[in-house]
């Protein structure tokens, strides 16, 4: 039995390095368990940190929309996964990132955290507050932006994996090489808008599947 390798991403200078040229090495089903999110001890997480639309409780919120995401978290048999060690960034409402290798021009939003920590719960939920991303343009030379996306890691005691929610109809989604690459399960990758609450709130529902044939696709 031998594992998949993928298609290399049209337009996308990293997919060659990314992308195995030869097929992978599936696990052996004794050592699989090890590689389901878990941890041995709970992580020192602050108050607030699932929280990116402020740099620190009571300071001026970020600009742009609120959105709020939430969901679970399952292994590959449906079973929810407590205490997994959730972390996200994403761009501000300009398209630029918190971290320092963004040298763009977009503007910097000082209130703006970009980046933040949750675990989940006993029911393997989760719940973080931030701003819908901007979109950034990836390839000038041929015109390609990335569409409005936000990187989920998730961490246990034996491996990391990261992956990215998508927004239904962006204009930038056809063009993305890794929605390309997806195919139809790109689907699975996008989050379930569930309305707006009165104070502008937009909620978002994304359940995260770390293995079996609903998993998400991960780096």
């Amino acid at each position: 039995m031998s594992g998949r390798v993928l298609g290399i991403g049209p337009t996308d200078r990293t997919s060659e390095e990314r992308t195995p040229r030869t097929p992978l090495i599936p696990v052996p089903a004794g050592a699989a368990a090890s590689f389901v999110p878990w941890l041995e001890q709970v992580p020192g997480l602050r108050a607030g940190e699932n929280d990116l639309t402020r740099v620190a409780p009571g300071r001026p919120q970020a600009e742009g929309t609120v959105i709020e995401v939430k969901g679970h978290v399952f292994d590959g048999f449906g079973r929810p996964l407590p205490g997994a060690l959730l972390e996200i960034w994403n761009a501000n409402a300009h398209g630029r990132y918190t971290h320092r290798d963004d040298q763009t021009d977009y503007a910097i939003d000082p209130h703006f955290r970009g980046h933040g920590r949750t675990l989940t719960d006993a029911a393997g939920r989760y719940l973080f507050r931030t701003i819908l991303p901007g979109h950034y343009i990836a390839r000038p030379d041929i015109g390609r932006w990335r569409p409005r996306h936000i990187h989920i890691s998730v961490r246990g005691g034996a491996a990391r994996l990261i992956t990215q929610m998508y927004f239904e109809d962006d204009p930038h989604n056809d063009r993305d090489p890794m929605r390309i690459l997806m195919g139809d399960a790109f689907a699975r990758q996008i989050a379930v808008e569930r309305g707006t609450d009165a104070d502008g709130v937009r909620r978002l529902g994304f359940d995260i599947v770390v293995a079996g044939a609903a998993a998400l696709l991960f780096e």
